[in-house]
C-alpha cells in the first residue's frame, strides 16, 4: 500500500483527493434509479419526518441515456424548524461523510458516501441539504429529460471537460457553469415557477 493509501481521507490534500477520485464519465446505468430509491428510504428513516420538506434525485444520473459521473446526487430540503446538527449526526452514523461548504450559508450541508482510501466504492452518492427553495437543479434536470439534443450536448461537453480536467474537480465544475445556467434559465421560462415552495 502506498503512502497515500495509509492516510485517512480527511488527512489528504485536495490534490491527493483529486488523484484518488478523478472525473469519470460513464454511460447511463438504469440501476441509478434503484440506488436512489434505496438511499432515499434510508434517509427518510434516519431523519425526523417533520424535518423533511422534500427530497429529490437530481443531476445527470436522472436522465436516461445521458453520460454522467457515476454519482447519484440527492437534494434534501429540510424545514426551517429542523435541527441541522441532529441531521448531521444521524447521517454520519450511517456512513455519510460531512463535507463543509463554507461558501454557502447555513443550513447548506453536503455529505458524501462511497469514497474510500482505495478509491470509489461501487455506489457513490452526494447528498445536498438546504432549506426549501426554487432550486435550479430541479429545472435543469427536467429540461434535460425533455430535450434529448440538449442532453446529448451536455454529455459531449462533459467528455471534453473530463479530458482537460480529469484531476481538477473545481475547474471541471466551473467549466460547466455557463451551459447549466443558460439552459436552467430557459427551463424556468418554459416551466414557470413549478418548484417554488409557495406553490406546494
Amino acid at each position: 500500500m502506498n503512502e497515500r493509501n495509509n492516510k485517512k481521507l480527511s488527512e489528504m490534500s485536495r490534490e491527493e483527493l483529486w488523484q484518488l477520485f478523478p472525473i469519470i464519465i460513464k454511460e447511463h446505468n438504469p440501476a441509478y434509479f434503484e440506488w436512489y430509491a434505496e438511499e432515499e428510504a434510508r434517509i427518510l428513516n434516519l431523519c425526523t419526518k417533520s424535518d423533511i420538506f422534500r427530497i429529490n434525485h437530481i443531476g445527470s444520473t436522472t436522465v436516461p441515456g445521458l453520460l454522467s459521473k457515476p454519482t447519484v446526487d440527492i437534494l434534501l430540503e429540510i424545514t426551517e424548524n429542523a435541527a441541522p446538527e441532529n441531521i448531521r449526526r444521524a447521517l454520519e452514523a450511517d456512513a455519510w461523510t460531512y463535507s463543509p461548504q463554507p461558501e454557502n450559508p447555513p443550513p447548506h450541508m453536503m455529505f458524501m458516501k462511497g469514497y474510500t482510501p482505495e478509491g470509489f466504492a461501487e455506489k457513490v452518492f452526494h447528498l445536498h441539504i438546504r432549506y426549501p427553495g426554487d432550486w435550479g437543479e430541479l429545472y435543469f434536470r427536467d429540461y434535460l429529460k425533455l430535450d434529448p439534443d440538449i442532453a446529448e450536448a451536455y454529455g459531449n461537453l462533459k467528455l471534453e471537460l473530463k479530458t482537460k480536467y480529469e484531476h481538477d474537480r473545481d475547474a471541471y465544475t466551473k467549466a460547466k457553469t455557463d451551459f447549466i445556467s443558460h439552459h436552467t434559465q430557459t427551463a424556468r421560462a418554459e416551466f414557470g415557477n413549478c418548484y417554488a415552495t409557495s406553490s406546494l
